[in-house]
């Protein structure tokens, strides 16, 4: 089986953090290093982790300093603090997993296998349930998407496309699979199996409208096609928060537009993005027209 390396930024994850490191060390394949970098944590996140550097000599803590804001750019710093402590270990796979996760002891094992079987897959992952929700509707959520709570890389991927890209506004773990996929790579969520997220996404800081409200602006400032979120938001309007949901992600989408919020991806991104999208609409319509007849 191919070996793989793990990183997990962490902040304030006391709640969470000894759960994901219980679901890593009772994989049915350990990785060779898995590097939890807490981004200057004030709870008890760091001890939680030390617990289990001693009778787990893989798992390594790194302390970044302290800091009061919660942007998304961070998690790209962590990330790349924990990267270098990988330093000239072989491996083949490299994981980013979110802190606040867990999952069967076979997940690994799982993802694994499909890279030994598709030499051109670059990223994957599978879907994740929130205790308060159901997963995606992959009607409208492209399985060729990977969630950032867990995105496995292969090592040659994630070199082509220069790593993440730190966005303060967020879209680190989307713009890295629409890159691999725009530079020829094969990504995929594998529905078999799902991951347990703790923390409802988005809402870490904000209420769950405002979250939907954010969600629309990151729609807009990552290139996302108007008629593309017109649909998306009439489509959330049917499930909670009903109706609101969908209304505050088109406001959101609606005021960056207004305002001309700056984009802080290439152009070039934008159209692949683009041409996803339409591309996958006119399958949804046409799809939808044909089981009609």
């Amino acid at each position: 089986m191919l070996p793989y390396v793990l990183i997990t930024p962490a902040r304030n994850e006391e709640e969470n953090i000894e759960k994901t490191i219980r679901s890593v060390i009772s994989q049915t394949i350990l990785p060779e290093k898995w590097v939890i970098v807490s981004d200057g944590s004030t709870d008890m996140t760091d001890a939680i982790v030390k617990d289990f550097t001693s009778d787990y000599p893989w798992i390594q803590l790194v302390r970044m300093p302290e800091h009061r804001d919660r942007q998304f750019a961070a998690k790209v710093h962590c990330f790349n603090a924990g990267y270098r402590q990988i330093g000239d270990l072989t491996y083949d796979i490299i994981g980013n997993l979110d802190a606040d996760i867990t999952f069967e002891p076979e997940y690994f094992e799982f993802l694994l296998a499909r890279f030994e079987e598709n030499p051109r897959l670059g990223v994957a992952g599978t879907p994740f349930v929130e205790i308060t929700s159901d997963t995606y509707n992959f009607d409208y959520a492209n399985i060729e998407h990977v969630s950032g709570a867990c995105q496995l890389f292969r090592k040659e991927c994630f070199e082509e496309i220069g790593g993440y890209i730190p966005i303060k506004g967020g879209g680190i773990d989307w713009t890295a699979v629409t890159t691999a996929r725009m530079k020829g790579w094969k990504t995929r969520t594998y529905t078999e199996k799902t991951c347990l997220h703790h923390r409802p996404i988005g809402t870490a800081e904000a209420s769950m409208l405002m979250a939907w409200f954010k969600h629309g602006k990151k729609d807009y400032f990552l290139g996302g096609h108007p008629v593309w979120e017109i649909f998306r938001s009439v489509f959330q309007m049917k499930s909670r928060p009903f109706l609101f949901g969908g209304l505050f992600l088109l406001s959101g989408y609606t005021w960056a537009l207004v305002s001309r919020m700056d984009r802080p991806i290439t152009k070039e991104l934008v159209r692949f993005h683009r041409g996803e999208q339409m591309e996958r609409l006119k399958n949804i319509f046409f799809g939808t027209i044909r089981t009609v007849r």
